[in-house]
């Protein structure tokens, strides 16, 4: 069922329920005044009749029956008996005896209740009358033909309003919910014009801030997150395709070369050596590619090894220096460290041993005389570490863009690099609930700080 027919027939449901009540409340209403209001004309009817009876000139009784039966204002098949204390039936006008009186309904009377009730179609009343002299019990009926009449046609006519009314309802509501539901359906027909090669275009947000402007808002949001991704894929895919290009058309040149004619076992050797190179770089840029695969993906909830951030740096330095001898890499502890478990981490060991790894060889590489400083400090719940170079820096062009992968600043092009390492890392901290700062100015070196939750 489409949200339109729902919301019409909700309306419909509410506002015909509403009616109903009404109608009730209504009918009821008048019923209950109708009879307390005939209740009332017999009464005064019967002293009416009682004062003809009882005053001063002695009227007899076949006098004021003819009276009572010759008024052209007499109600419907109307009766009166009067009784005495005594329970002796002193005037009665209906011949036949319709009224029907026992002694229990005569004696709550008697003592001064007020006594109403129906019988069959008689309303029957019971009241006391005094006279100078002497008590007396009044029971008069009537038959209300009138006002049951009148009751008839105001149910007839609350029917038909009832009826009328639940088709207004109908048509209203599925007016006002069409106008309610017109700006979620301009969004759905918006969003079914956007595909994969038009992201760029976005929802109508209205005024922006009723719930359809909100969702709009947030939808835009999340095209603008999901062309991003996107562009961000397309540059990634187009960045690693040229960089896996050119060492494999260089294995492919050399080999070509090489297969052109015989050589010396010299020669082989020295293009042997060119192309081992190139596939070793080859496969360094490809594991670096899955680790930006994995560290993206990674679930920061599975990192939940219990390490020490000091052992992971001493390790990274030596497996730096085992093949770089002519690094110099400085690791030193702040005196706010007092005891070895304000260096406890939770993470993965070999992550981290890759990110501080990039760090070192980044402040190694780019410094004139190839060294970079690592400091720890504790910080109330933080274990901050820092990495320091005196090298050619980062300007400041390029510092809003080195996260960013494959790019390389512009003073960097003359040293060996894909522009992975930086975003591989402050990805790995990321996934360890920590953060990477970078400071840097050209000619003066760059610092590298970063910041990871300590276990309590």
């Amino acid at each position: 069922m489409q949200i339109r027919t729902r919301l019409a027939l909700q309306f419909l449901l509410s506002g015909g329920i509403i009616m109903i009540i009404a109608s009730f409340a209504i009918y009821f209403s008048t019923a209950g005044f109708r009879t307390n209001d005939f209740y009332n004309q017999i009464r005064n009817s019967a002293v009416s009749t009682a004062n003809l009876l009882f005053n001063e000139y002695e009227v007899d009784a076949k006098r004021v029956l003819r009276i009572e039966k010759d008024n052209p204002f007499k109600l419907h098949n109307a009766s009166l008996a009067i009784l005495n204390f005594n329970y002796d039936t002193i005037y009665r006008s209906d011949e036949n005896s319709e009224i029907k009186i026992n002694r229990r309904i005569f004696n709550q009377v008697k003592s001064g209740s007020k006594v109403a009730y129906k019988q069959d179609s008689y309303q029957v009343i019971g009241t006391l009358y005094f006279t100078n002299y002497d008590r007396f019990v009044i029971f008069s009926a009537a038959v209300d033909t009138e006002g049951v009449a009148h009751l008839n046609e105001l149910k007839i006519i609350l029917v038909f309003v009832c009826c009328l009314s639940f088709l207004l309802f109908f048509i209203v509501g599925w007016f006002y919910s069409g106008r309610a539901i017109k700006p979620i359906s301009d969004v759905v027909k918006k969003v079914e014009e956007i595909s994969i090669t038009s992201l760029n275009l976005r929802v109508f947000e209205g005024n922006g801030t009723d719930e359809i402007g909100r969702l709009a808002k947030t939808f835009n949001k999340m095209l603008e997150r999901l062309e991003d991704s996107f562009a961000t894929q397309k540059n990634f895919i187009a960045n690693a395709s040229h960089e896996l290009r050119t060492p494999l058309t260089s294995i492919n040149g050399q080999l070509e070369v090489l297969m052109m004619k015989d050589r010396s076992v010299k020669e082989y050797k020295v293009q042997l050596q060119s192309v081992l190179d190139d596939i070793k770089s080859l496969i360094d840029l490809s594991n670096r590619l899955l680790l930006m695969a994995r560290t993206s993906a990674e679930n920061p909830m599975s990192l939940n090894n219990r390490i020490r951030i000091d052992e992971i740096l001493w390790l990274a330095r030596e497996e730096i220096k085992m093949y770089n001898t002519h690094y110099h890499i400085n690791i030193s502890l702040d005196n706010s460290l007092t005891d070895s478990d304000q260096m406890v981490i939770v993470g993965d060991e070999y992550l981290l041993k890759i990110a501080v790894s990039n760090l070192m060889e980044n402040g190694c590489k780019f410094s004139g005389n190839q060294s970079v400083d690592v400091r720890l400090r504790h910080l109330r719940q933080w274990i901050e570490v820092t990495f320091e170079d005196s090298g050619i820096g980062i300007s400041v062009e390029d510092l809003q863009k080195v996260f960013e992968p494959f790019y390389r600043g512009s003073n960097a092009t003359s040293v060996s690099g894909y522009g992975i390492g930086l975003p591989l890392t402050r990805q790995i901290i990321k996934n360890h609930n920590g953060d990477l700062e970078l400071y840097s100015q050209i000619g003066k070196g760059t610092k590298m700080t970063v910041h990871l939750p300590i276990i309590s």
